[in-house]
């Protein structure tokens, strides 16, 4: 299925959740924020949340710094 990430259209495969995502593109859960359709999605419920086809996920990293 196609969904957009971070501006860039992607394909995935069916029946993904927010965690498998995630996890496909190798990164690490802690320190981001998961946005889909504008909307965040907190770090508890990324292994509930399925992708759905067209979806727009914005991964954003924390960085530290100061």
């Amino acid at each position: 299925m196609q969904i957009i990430i971070n501006g860039e259209s992607k394909t995935v495969g069916e029946k993904l959740t927010a965690q498998q995502l995630l996890q496909q593109l190798g990164i690490a859960e802690h320190k981001l924020a998961l946005e889909i359709n504008q909307v965040i999605v907190p770090r508890s419920t990324l292994s509930q949340h399925v992708i759905q086809p067209g979806d727009a996920v914005e991964i954003i990293h924390a960085i530290g710094g100061g």
